[in-house]
């Protein structure tokens, strides 16, 4: 199988579990580029995360440059259209059943439900890309000052970039 059809087969399954963003999904992502495929360190994975966060735009971005990274422009179209094309079909046909059930008391049940979920992905992707780019004590001080100050204050994050650059 080509790298392509790879590409459009493993990220078109993990569109299916994006809940929450493409941030909730960056653990198995990295799973499966990192650690399974052997397509990139994680060094790099985290530098194109990294880029992917100070670019505007959608976080769905990272997809896209590890697309790029793996197989240059047709890489990144194939993992573009494999992360949205999935999730964008399935949401479309859920969201007239959502509408019909709109009083429904599953309708918050699962609403209730799938929040933490949302949650957990996200941090859990918090905790890869640290493992991923902190290698010393200091990157690991670094981060946790910037997540307590983040927690902390409204401060603009790219001042927070800055000052970890």
């Amino acid at each position: 199988m080509t790298i392509i059809a790879t590409i459009l087969v493993q990220f078109g399954l993990l569109s299916l579990l994006a809940f929450g963003g493409a941030n909730a999904i960056l653990p198995e992502l990295h799973r499966m580029v990192v650690e399974t495929n052997h397509w990139m360190s994680g060094t790099t994975f985290a530098h194109l995360f990294a880029i992917s966060q100070a670019t505007p735009g959608p976080n769905i971005i990272i997809v896209t440059l590890i697309g790029w990274q793996l197989a240059g422009l047709s890489g990144a179209l194939a993992a573009t259209l494999a992360v949205c094309g999935p999730s964008s079909i399935l949401i479309f046909a859920f969201i007239h059943i959502w509408e019909k059930i709109r009083e429904s008391r599953w309708r918050s049940i699962i609403q209730t439900g799938i929040a933490p979920l949302a949650v957990g992905l996200v941090l859990s992707s918090g905790v890869i890309i640290t493992r991923a780019a902190d290698e010393t004590l200091w990157a690991y001080v670094l981060t946790g000052v910037t997540l307590l100050i983040t927690l902390n204050f409204k401060l603009n994050p790219i001042w927070l970039i800055a000052g970890g650059a």
